[in-house]
């Protein structure tokens, strides 16, 4: 079947579903081109199918392929910022980490080790996990290419700043902690957002501390807004390049039931996405969208609500890659 599809700004782009439908045909992230179909991208979308670092219920090493699945509906501009991402620069999917499911320290290895390679000639990455243990190479990676400890927002219900789980030091509970040991955050720009639910002591929240993360509860989101939340971190953040993780239970159950670890009281998609799109002009250098567990999801809620989320934040990357040609709406830190 022939690939007809969108062109714009010099840029392939998705396939035009005016002319083929969108449940036709490989799904690729938005239905992009694949990335040897384009030799080189400026955002490339990839998929690190592993979970073997989950504590609780595993499946998220499918969740690329769902996200992949659930974001055919996703369209070419991109309203609520007021940018054609894939216009503006080249976006690619390319495919996904070929990494051990048996072997976490090898695991972790080839995951950084493929991130820098990805990343060589300057393009920036949206990873879709995954289980949460993949964000410590993927942020050694984006420190290594950034030169210096990278900023970082925490989209989760959990801190995943514990130090092992049954003497192991790489789960998906312990990233930020192996993180802030190994001098790769900048540590006077570093939140967790949305957290909630029990832990297992009030010890947590004091070592979370004394690693220098600030906390904005799902609750202060709740009673703070959207606005307020996003000046925080806006201030906290500055121009320092900027890593962004979101695991997807960040979102109460209600939105995204298929996940590995589900907490009462998140936030909604909504919220999520506003508080993402606040984010703009900051300088984004990579990002993932983790633990996406389709077997426990329905009707593709998780699914559609995590493409959407890195559809916005492969928007936010493409807004400020092109510096010379700015969007009639856009803002910059200074603007704040």
């Amino acid at each position: 079947m022939e690939e007809l599809r969108v062109m714009g700004g010099g840029h392939l782009g998705p396939i035009d579903s005016s002319r083929i439908p969108r449940y036709a045909g490989a799904a690729t992230f938005a239905r992009l081109p694949r990335l040897d179909q384009v030799g080189r991208a400026d955002i490339a979308v990839v998929g690190v199918p592993f979970d073997s670092g989950v504590s609780y219920r595993p499946g998220a090493r499918f969740g690329g392929n769902h996200i992949r699945e659930a974001s055919r509906l996703l369209r070419p501009y991109n309203p609520a910022l007021d940018v054609s991402p894939f216009e503006r620069v080249q976006v690619a999917d390319a495919g996904d980490m070929a990494v051990n499911p048996f072997n976490i320290n090898e695991a972790i290895e080839t995951v950084q080790q493929n991130a820098l390679d990805l990343t060589a000639d300057g393009a920036r990455l949206v990873t879709l996990g995954g289980d949460h243990t993949i964000a410590l190479p993927l942020l050694r990676a984006a420190s290594e290419r950034a030169g210096s400890p990278v900023a970082m927002l925490h989209f989760d219900a959990h801190l995943d700043t514990w130090d092992t789980y049954f003497g192991a030091e790489y789960t998906h509970g312990t990233p930020f902690r192996r993180a802030v040991e190994e001098g790769i955050l900048d540590t006077e720009a570093i939140s967790h957002v949305g957290t909630r639910g029990p832990l297992y002591g009030v010890r947590d929240l004091e070592d979370d501390r004394r690693f220098g993360f600030g906390i904005v509860t799902s609750s202060d989101v709740y009673r703070q807004g959207v606005d307020e939340v996003v000046d925080k971190l806006r201030t906290r953040i500055g121009n320092r390049p900027l890593y962004v993780s979101v695991d997807i239970d960040v979102l109460d159950p209600a939105h995204a039931p298929g996940t590995g670890t589900p907490e009462a009281g998140g936030i909604t998609s909504r919220e999520l996405l506003e508080i993402l799109r606040g984010l703009r002009g900051l300088n984004l250098v990579g990002a993932d969208v983790v633990e996406v567990a389709p077997a426990y999801d329905h009707a593709e809620l998780t699914g559609v609500a995590a493409s959407h989320v890195a559809y916005d934040l492969v928007t936010l990357m493409a807004d400020t890659l092109t510096p010379d040609h700015p969007s009639t709406s856009a803002t910059t830190p200074e603007d704040k």
